[in-house]
């Protein structure tokens, strides 16, 4: 059944928003300001919140408090930044294409086979620099992390949505875990094989901000920032994907392009954070609940809010996984897969299909 809709119908419109959402959402950006200043200024140096602020401001070459802020604290609490940034908004956009709430990129395979293909191209180098010259270097390790991420998330889909039923979020969650099992299986595989690419991707694998360089950060931020100008684009069109297919088809929107380029945004995001932080899960799981709880389910909030929202959570766990047993360090993906896992069982055992 097709719905006919009016050109006023076709332009939703923002509802008020009331005052207790919008203390909410400046609580969230204040939280998110406080956790990268508390990351900034804790360690085995302590450094006072104002000397954090007067380092960012105004950096002293010669105080040794700013060299701290500036030259060992900031480009890990960048990397955080980022890769929560990207991990939440792909949350937000997975859930919202295949109505799934237990869609995240862990469970779904998108951080499988980012992973896949990242050590897929380290282990087989030697043969991919004679075809194609840097495709193995550190240079190209978002955009096949992007690769990766969006082949298989593709495959989940394509075949959740064969046989009876369509695409359920059932369907979508066993074929999600069971892709994840096999990409991790021949990413293990590899590694098993190759004692030279075990040794150098071995934190990273465990989801970990530590080892980070400028480089990298400024390679990941490309697909991260078409990405999320991608997602936030699309989100008039996921708000009308909401109320069912009949009715977007209704209000004019093509089906078949919106889920194409959100499953592209989302293999962009997944592959930015994975290639700066190495597979952390359930960030996209937790966040956009929390969010939508707090803003509602207009995605043109949900998604900007998630993006700062999981920015404030991997700071959190990275954090966490920083001062809990120093002067030893957790990996970050350790800490967020504590809180991760209870909420994933809680969601799946509230699930009716």
């Amino acid at each position: 059944m097709t719905v006919a809709a009016s050109p006023a119908a076709r332009r939703p419109r923002l509802r008020p928003l009331r005052l207790g959402r919008v203390a909410g959402m400046l609580g969230l950006v204040a939280l998110l300001l406080a956790l990268a200043l508390a990351h900034l200024g804790v360690g085995a140096r302590p450094v006072a919140p104002w000397t954090v602020v007067e380092a960012l401001l105004a950096f002293d070459p010669d105080s040794f408090d700013h060299n701290v802020v500036v030259s060992l604290r900031l480009l890990r609490c960048l990397a955080g930044l980022a890769a929560g940034a990207a991990l939440g908004l792909c949350g937000a956009l997975v859930q919202s294409v295949t109505r799934n709430p237990l869609g995240e990129p862990h469970v779904l395979g998108l951080n499988a086979g980012a992973a896949l293909a990242v050590v897929s191209a380290l282990t087989f180098a030697p043969a991919l620099e004679r075809i194609l010259p840097g495709l193995s270097g550190p240079a190209a390790r978002p955009f096949l992390a992007a690769l990766g991420a969006g082949a298989v998330f593709g495959l989940v889909v394509a075949t959740a949505r064969a046989g009876r039923g369509g695409l359920t979020p059932l369907k979508v969650t066993l074929c999600g875990v069971a892709f994840s099992a096999f990409a991790a299986a021949l990413t293990s595989a590899q590694l098993i094989l190759d004692d030279q690419t075990l040794a150098a991707v071995r934190l990273w694998l465990a989801g970990d901000l530590s080892g980070q360089s400028y480089a990298a950060l400024q390679m990941a931020l490309p697909p991260l920032l078409f990405g999320l100008t991608l997602a936030l684009l699309l989100s008039g069109r996921l708000n009308a994907l909401a109320l069912g297919e009949d009715v977007a088809r209704g209000l004019g929107v093509d089906l078949a392009r919106t889920r194409f380029a959100a499953l592209a945004a989302a293999a962009l995001l997944c592959g930015a954070a994975v290639s700066l932080a190495g597979p952390i899960g359930f960030v996209g799981l937790v966040v956009p609940h929390a969010v939508r709880g707090m803003a509602g389910r207009d995605m043109r909030l949900v998604l900007p809010l998630s993006a700062v929202a999981g920015a404030a959570l991997v700071l959190a766990a990275d954090l966490a996984a920083r001062t809990l047993f120093a002067p030893r360090e957790l990996a970050t993906g350790a800490m967020t897969a504590l809180v991760g896992v209870p909420v994933f069982l809680l969601l799946a055992a509230r699930s009716r299909r």
